[in-house]
Formats: structure tokens, sequence, C-alpha cells
């Protein structure tokens, strides 16, 4: 979700300026699950960014998978209450996200994708500064909830560097503090890994593996394996319709019997991509190795694969339909 404001721009606008003392608004959340009921979202000139999306998310970690314009942002910025969506429901924690806006982000924990602190301030005087943007006006409590979170994700050896020192993974971690400094019902996070190296990313998945067995994770990315790596459950978006809702494993199973590994010759690849869909290539020998994803495959070397995600999100994406049937 690119604003254009930074995580700290944006906490200083009067109306994200709330009272997070009693972090369950100011009246008891009805239960930790977000549901969407028939959501829809249409933008100036008839763009149609939702088309009555229906979802309900419970606690865990919940993936938002699909290209570019599928409408991950839209929904996310509806539930963050930045969009009003057109029609439709959306219930954070029970609190309804257009007529309860101040209980919502209460609750609310967000770190979107391109965020910005400032890199002159240490990791604690960012932590403290965002805090004091939260309304924790008590100093007491206020150095309580920054040590809590500091310890959670694992900052303790960088509170006194100055944020500009750090590396993306470490600066991430800043960014998943400052969302959990109001100790969130609800947390957004989007494309929480991408351009890290991968002993970050996995440190990150790791720590969002964590999180999610108290809270709802929402987490939008274009990357599989993140979510492989520790989605609970995983929606599939396409030009702002949901194309799957499930588990992962159930999501394999859509593919299971549908994957096929064979070895070609160069000058058969064009007439197989014609009439199958294509989720991965790799030479071999002057060979190629190619895996498709069809009901039947109508070739000697066609051996049966086990699916992987990649190979059900392609199939999902092509409409969920196997060529060559």
């Amino acid at each position: 979700m690119r604003s254009g404001v930074s995580f700290l721009t944006a906490h200083s606008l009067p109306e994200a300026r709330m009272a997070v003392s009693n972090p369950q608004g100011s009246q008891a959340a009805t239960s930790t699950q977000v549901v969407i009921e028939k959501l829809r979202k249409e933008y100036e000139g008839g763009v149609v960014g939702l088309h009555e999306v229906s979802l309900t998310i419970p606690a865990g970690v919940f993936a938002l998978l699909g290209p570019n314009g599928a409408g991950k942002s839209t929904l996310m910025s509806i539930l963050a209450t930045i969009l009003e969506p057109t029609s439709g429901t959306a219930r954070v924690c029970g609190f309804d996200v257009r007529r309860q806006k101040h209980e919502v982000r209460s609750i609310l924990g967000y770190l979107p994708q391109d965020f910005g602190l400032y890199p002159a301030l240490t990791t604690y005087e960012t932590l403290d500064y965002v805090g004091l943007l939260y309304n924790l006006s008590d100093p007491v409590v206020r150095r309580r909830q920054i040590e809590e979170v500091i310890e959670r994700v694992n900052l303790g050896e960088f509170r006194n560097r100055r944020v500009g020192e750090l590396s993306g993974g470490m600066r991430q971690r800043v960014g998943l503090a400052q969302a959990l400094l109001n100790f969130p019902k609800l947390l957004i996070v989007d494309e929480p890994t991408a351009g890290l190296d991968p002993a970050e990313r996995i440190r990150i998945r790791s720590l969002l593996a964590e999180l999610g067995g108290e809270r709802v994770i929402i987490l939008s990315t274009h990357l599989i394996e993140d979510v492989q790596a520790v989605a609970d459950r995983v929606a599939v978006l396409h030009e702002g319709r949901i194309r799957f809702e499930g588990t992962v494993p159930e999501m394999l199973a859509r593919v299971e019997g549908r994957v096929w590994e064979l070895v070609v010759q160069p000058q058969e690849l064009a007439a197989l991509r014609d009439r199958y869909l294509e989720t991965g290539l790799r030479r071999e020998d002057g060979r190629i190795q190619i895996r498709l994803v069809a009901d039947h495959v109508e070739h000697p070397n066609a051996k049966p694969a086990d699916p992987v995600l990649e190979d059900a999100y392609l199939w999902l994406m092509n409409g969920g339909s196997a060529n060559g049937a």
C-alpha cells in the first residue's frame, strides 16, 4: 500500500492521533477476527477496485496474494480506514470501519511497504516519539510498552543505534515495533520482506508467525515462499475478485494430480506452451525441463509431479482451468 505518506507523518495528522492507553478502544472488541461482507470499491471513472468481496479472517496470519492491481492495497486501505468502501461492510473485532473509525484505529497496527523513519533518531527515540503520537502520555506506561515491543522483535542490542545505521531487516523490525506499540488486535503488513536478504527474510517470517498467535495479521505479498512459510490461510485476488480462499494445503489440493514435468527438445517448447499452462522451466544439457499444469499432458516424457504453491497460484490466475483436458 503506497500512500506516499510516511508512518511518522501519517500519525502526526489530527485524525490519526488516537488515545490508545486503552488499546481495546472505547468499548470491548467482540472477537479477534475481521468480517467482510460484499465489499465493493469504485473509483472515479467507473474503475472497480473490489467486486463484492466477502471474507472472514480469524486470528493468525492471513495472506493476500495477487498481482499488482488485484485489489490487495484497496482492501487493506479500507480495513485501515484510509479508504471508504462504496458499499458493503467490514468489521474489525466487531467495529465497523465506516462508522467506528476511531475504535478501529485504536486496535490497528500498520506497516506499509514504504515507511519513513527519522535516520538521526535511535531505535528507542523513534519508538518514544511514536508513543507520543499514539497519545501514550504517561512516561511510565510508554516506557513499559516500548521495552516490551523492543524485546518482542529482538531489537535490544540496537535500542541505542541510530535508525539510519541499521540494515534493511533491522529497519523492518523497527517498523514492526512501531506497529505493535499499541498492542493491536489487527496488524496489517505490506510486503514486509521485499528487498531483504534471505537470512533477514527468514527472521521476519518467523516473527510474523509468532505474532500471529495473538492477533489477526493480514500479510500482503507477491512472494509465494512467504505465504508457504507463514500463512495460516490465504486469499488469491485477481481484478478485484476472490479466486480462492482457504488454507495452503487446500490451495495445493486444487492442482493435485494436475502437475507434470517433462524433458523436451527446444523445438517442442512453443507447441507445449500454446496448449498447456507453464509454471516452471530450466535448461539441462541442451534440453529443456518444463513444468506444466493440466488435466492430461499428451507427451511420452510427461511424468506426474508433486504440486507446489506456485503451480496452484498460476493455475488460479489462469482462471482455474486445466488446458489439454
